[in-house]
């Protein structure tokens, strides 16, 4: 079984709301797509996935639907999560018809033991020979280069499109975690509604993300602007604006509270001992939601401890996560409970 096991693929996979990373051993990122799925909803046959899909959003006929199979961090859609997972690995070379991979997939923490099956079933039925879970602060962390087996506090902050993960790790494991449900969609969402109550301009998922990219900011003194293009709400037709960072800043208030108390709430039930050490090495923030300007300096200013964002913070966790594959023996005590017993 060691030698299948070293002669197998070893397949990494961020399984995000907003965008799937495949990270293979040996090779580094293969594949970031976002996740998205066009499906004729006469035929049920896929007609693009991934980022051809996502240009499809907003611009497709009637009976082409563009779905998004993962809701808040977990599988909402079963079998059109498997035929994304299918076509990226089939994209990247996964073949398993002799020699099946080992494949893991990182899941938010405190997720149920029937969204946990549901993601090792999904890598199953994509053909992994064993199947891996591992919790996205975790892995967050191992991508970061923390030396998260040391008797040390380790804070992470990884936000991602679906959630945000928070958690304290020491010794290989969570100490204290949460996970709550904002992330880069409701970002974008807010954007939506604060443009249309503002202005009374209808713009789609896209342009919100496009702005949310540009100029959207967790420091309220942060200059810039851009042109949101839509449709006017009274009158129907096309029509334009100025949009700046500020009143980004003002739509993007409510969620950046959210997190900074979520924040606060897993340093407060923290241990003595991890919170010296997190005063000391600062909070790691991860995720492309921390690329939101200012937001390391609005962590620190609402939790009073230094935080900053890690190199490559889209890809950390499911480098991460590849690394993890790659020391199975050394980490399998930070595996989710339950889920070393892989389906196969």
């Amino acid at each position: 079984m060691n030698l299948l096991n070293k002669f197998s693929k070893k397949i990494a996979i961020d399984l995000g709301t907003a965008t799937v990373i495949i990270y293979e051993s040996d090779k580094g990122i293969v594949l970031q797509e976002p996740s998205f799925v066009a499906i004729d909803s006469k035929s049920n046959k896929v007609i693009a996935v991934g980022e051809e899909a996502r240009r499809m959003l907003g611009r497709t006929p009637a009976n082409i639907d563009v779905v998004r199979p993962l809701k808040d961090g977990v599988i909402a859609n079963f079998e059109v999560a498997e035929m994304m997972l299918k076509s990226f690995l089939k994209k990247v070379g996964v073949k398993s018809r002799f020699i099946k991979p080992l494949i893991m997939v990182c899941i938010p923490v405190g997720v149920t033991g029937v969204e946990s099956r549901a993601v090792l079933e999904a890598a199953v039925q994509v053909g992994a020979r064993k199947a891996f879970l591992i919790e996205e602060p975790v892995a967050a962390a191992i991508g970061a280069g923390l030396r998260i087996e040391k008797a040390e506090g380790n804070m992470v902050i990884d936000i991602g499109g679906g959630t945000t993960e928070i958690a304290v790790l020491s010794l290989g494991g969570i100490v204290v975690g949460e996970s709550i449900r904002v992330g880069g969609d409701k970002f974008d969402e807010a954007l939506v509604r604060y443009i249309r109550e503002n202005y009374n301009l209808v713009i789609g998922e896209s342009t919100a993300e496009e702005i949310k990219i540009n100029i959207g900011s967790a420091d309220p003194n942060y200059s810039a602007k851009y042109e949101v293009k839509g449709r006017d709400l009274m009158s129907g037709l096309p029509r334009h604006i100025e949009l700046t960072a500020e009143e980004t800043n003002k739509a993007f208030k409510e969620l950046l509270d959210n997190i900074a108390q979520a924040a606060r709430r897993v340093l407060e039930k923290t241990p003595p001992e991890l919170s010296a050490d997190i005063v000391e090495k600062g909070i790691i923030l991860t995720g492309g939601g921390s690329l939101l300007e200012g937001l390391d300096k609005f962590i620190s200013r609402q939790t009073e401890v230094g935080a900053f964002v890690t190199d490559d913070p889209l890809v950390c966790v499911a480098e991460g996560t590849g690394q993890a594959l790659n020391e199975l023996d050394k980490i399998s005590n930070v595996l989710s409970t339950g889920e070393q017993g892989i389906l196969s």
